[in-house]
């Protein structure tokens, strides 16, 4: 055969196979999709808010706390516009090192803590609570109802309930009266020991456990508000000059902006019900703005009375 018909067979054979393959798809081999069967893609996954921490110094009992406060952390987790979670710790030392690493961003802390922190790591105050008019309160100097005791020195010998190691109604102030007696708290009383917070000490007082506490004004107040009974277990036999109030304060950490907003809603919660409601729950009228000079008189017993360890 001439070459050139070779190659036509050739061509046509394979034009052949290949219609052979082009032939109908089997009915039953057939992919059939139903736009109703198709299923939206997966949610990108959204970044979960950073909760506000906010550190509250146990002056009170962790559950006194967890009832006071719980209306203001909502609040402000309602102006924030995100979750609001509380930070607790036994000692005003511990939170202190929370305000100093940035682990929270709000701390209500004491007095002598904040002028410590303040010296330390430049604790930096936002707000400070006001009270029945005023940024002050006052160290208490209890005793049973029954006791004979009239001073300070008529405590020589017995028991005393200190607060915390950092607390300026609950340690300093007390152990300033005792120095100015020409003796230290361990020469001058039986036993002292530490209730960590000043709802305990009024109950050790009240109890019997302890002959004497000091303890902060605001929160003896707030106790026999609660429960006038006390009224009639525990007295007080002495009271401080003033110092300024324990503030609202902030660590070196937060950003300018988030200092500046939460000032802002704590400054407002007067003007607003539900802020006026968590106020009242804590006992306070509003916050306001407050300087480091309220604290010198705080800052200059300190100095006197010298490093305090537990």
């Amino acid at each position: 055969m001439h070459k050139t018909g070779w190659w036509f067979c050739f061509l046509a054979l394979i034009c052949c196979l290949l219609l052979a393959g082009c032939g109908s798809v089997p009915e039953e081999s057939a992919i059939t999709i139903k736009l109703s069967d198709l299923q939206p893609l997966p949610t990108p996954l959204v970044k979960t808010v950073t909760p506000l921490k906010v550190s509250v110094a146990a002056v009170i009992s962790p559950q006194g706390t967890n009832n006071s406060y719980q209306l203001l952390l909502d609040y402000l987790g309602e102006k924030l516009k995100r979750p609001v979670e509380l930070v607790q710790r036994r000692t005003y030392a511990e939170t202190n090192t929370l305000v100093e690493t940035g682990d929270v961003d709000l701390a209500f802390v004491c007095t002598s803590a904040y002028v410590v922190g303040h010296d330390q790591f430049d604790m930096r105050l936002l707000v400070a609570p006001q009270v029945k008019g005023t940024t002050t309160y006052n160290s208490l100097l209890i005793v049973r109802a029954d006791s004979p005791a009239k001073s300070i020195r008529d405590l020589q010998g017995k028991v005393f309930a200190f607060t915390d190691p950092l607390s300026n109604s609950g340690r300093v102030y007390p152990t300033y009266l005792v120095q100015q007696l020409g003796y230290t708290p361990e020469a001058f009383f039986s036993r002292i020991f530490f209730t960590y917070n000043h709802d305990n000490a009024i109950r050790a007082v009240a109890s019997g456990l302890a002959d004497g506490a000091a303890v902060d004004s605001m929160v003896y107040d707030y106790a026999l508000e609660n429960d006038p009974s006390l009224a009639n277990r525990v007295r007080v036999i002495q009271r401080s000059p003033d110092f300024g109030i324990p503030p609202v304060v902030v660590g070196p950490k937060i950003s300018p902006q988030l200092k500046a907003l939460l000032a802002e809603i704590l400054f407002g919660m007067p003007n607003d019900p539900r802020g006026q409601q968590a106020l009242r729950q804590l006992g306070l009228e509003a916050f306001v703005p407050i300087s480091d000079s309220a604290y010198d008189s705080a800052r200059e017993l300190i100095k006197q009375v010298g490093p305090l360890t537990s």
